[in-house]
C-alpha cells in the first residue's frame, strides 16, 4: 500500500514518476540520471506490459517497479497519481530523451514557489533539430496553435512528457485519457482551471539507435486532435454550440434570401427550401440554448472545483502538522 504523508519532511518528498513500455535499452540509465539529478527521491517505474525485461531491469537499477496491466499512457499515469503520494511530482518518460540537468528547476518551482504544474519545453531548445520525424515536428505546432487560441494560453510544448506537478494538481486531476493524449489533457486542465503553470526550457535529444517511439503519428494525432475537441466542448460549450449555431443561422439566413429573391423575381415559392431553412433556424436556435444551459453547469463545476481545490490544501497543511486541529 502506499505510505500517506503527514509530516513536513514528506510534504517535501520527490517522487519521479516514469511510465514504461519496453524501454530495456534506455530505463537503467534514465534511473541512474534521476537518482544522481535528485538522490533524494523516490523513483517509480511502472510497467506496461512491458516483454523485453523492462521491469527487471529497472529494479536492479534501484527503482520502484509497479505495473499497470491496462494498456496505454493515461492509464499508467493515472495509477500513478492515484497511489502515490508525495510533496512534488516528477514526471519522464523511460525513452532517454530528457536530459537530468533541468530536474532540480523543475522541482524547484513546485516546491519553493508553488507551481501546480512545471512544463518541460522542448521545442523551444532542440526538440526540431534532434527529432527527426517530420509529421512530429508539425503535429507539436499544431496542436501548440490550437490548444492555445482555444484555450487563450500561451504554453510553448503542449505535449512534452516531462512535467513537475504538485499534490494539489495531481490529486484533483481527472484523469480521462487512456493513451498519449494524456498530456494534452493536462495542458488543457491546467488552463482551465487557472493553475499556476510554469515553464523551463529543457534539453532533448533523439531516442539512441534500436530504441523505438511507440507513438504512431496518424492514429495517435488523430486522438490527440478529437481529445481537443472534446475538451473545448466540455469546458467552453457556449463557445463551441455557439459556433455550431451560427454557421445554422448562417446557412439558414443564405437560403431565406434565396427563396424570397427567387419568389420576387418569379413568383415561385420554394417551400422545401423555405422548410430547411426553418429546420435550420431551429436546429441554431436549439444549439445555442444547449451552449447557454451547458455553460451555467460548467461555471458551477468550476465553482465547485474551487472549493475542493481549497479543501485539499487545508487537508494537505494539516498534513504537514499534526499539532493543528482545524479539520
Amino acid at each position: 500500500m502506499p505510505q500517506r504523508f503527514n509530516t513536513k519532511e514528506d510534504s517535501m518528498s520527490i517522487a519521479v514518476l516514469i511510465p514504461c513500455y519496453n524501454e530495456s535499452q534506455t530505463i537503467a540509465k534514465v534511473v541512474a540520471d534521476y537518482r544522481a539529478a535528485l538522490p533524494e527521491a523516490d523513483i517509480y517505474v511502472y510497467d506496461n506490459n512491458s516483454s523485453d525485461g523492462t521491469d527487471d531491469i529497472a529494479r536492479a537499477a534501484g527503482a520502484i517497479v509497479r505495473y499497470e496491466h491496462k494498456q496505454g499512457k493515461g492509464n499508467v499515469i493515472r495509477s500513478m497519481f492515484r497511489e502515490i503520494d508525495a510533496g512534488c511530482y516528477l514526471m519522464i518518460d523511460g525513452d532517454d530523451t530528457y536530459p537530468a540537468e533541468n530536474a532540480r528547476e523543475m522541482v524547484r518551482l513546485v516546491l519553493e514557489e508553488g507551481a501546480d504544474m512545471v512544463v518541460g519545453d522542448r521545442l523551444s531548445s532542440t526538440y526540431f533539430t534532434e527529432n527527426k520525424r517530420a509529421f512530429h515536428n508539425a503535429g507539436n505546432k499544431t496542436v501548440r496553435k490550437l490548444v492555445n487560441k482555444l484555450f487563450h494560453g500561451n504554453v510553448q510544448d503542449i505535449m512534452t512528457g516531462y512535467r513537475a506537478f504538485s499534490p494539489l494538481f495531481v490529486k484533483t486531476f481527472p484523469v480521462l485519457s487512456k493513451g498519449f493524449e494524456i498530456e494534452t489533457e493536462m495542458t488543457i486542465h491546467a488552463l482551465d482551471k487557472n493553475m499556476n503553470l510554469r515553464e523551463v526550457t529543457v534539453g532533448y535529444r533523439d531516442r539512441p539507435e534500436g530504441s523505438f517511439s511507440k507513438l504512431n503519428t496518424v492514429s495517435d494525432g488523430t486522438k490527440v486532435l478529437l481529445k481537443i475537441g472534446m475538451l473545448y466542448k466540455d469546458y467552453q460549450p457556449l463557445r463551441f454550440f455557439g459556433i455550431i449555431a451560427c454557421v445554422f443561422f448562417v446557412i439558414c439566413l443564405a437560403l431565406f434570401i434565396y427563396v424570397m429573391a427567387s419568389y420576387f423575381n418569379t413568383d415561385i415559392l420554394r417551400i422545401p427550401t423555405l422548410f430547411g431553412a426553418g429546420f435550420l433556424f431551429i436546429a441554431g436556435a436549439i444549439s445555442l440554448v444547449c451552449g447557454l444551459v451547458l455553460n451555467t453547469v460548467v461555471g458551477q463545476n468550476r465553482q465547485n472545483f474551487e472549493l475542493s481545490m481549497n479543501m485539499l490544501d487545508l487537508l494537505l497543511k494539516n498534513q504537514e502538522r499534526p499539532d493543528r486541529k482545524d479539520l
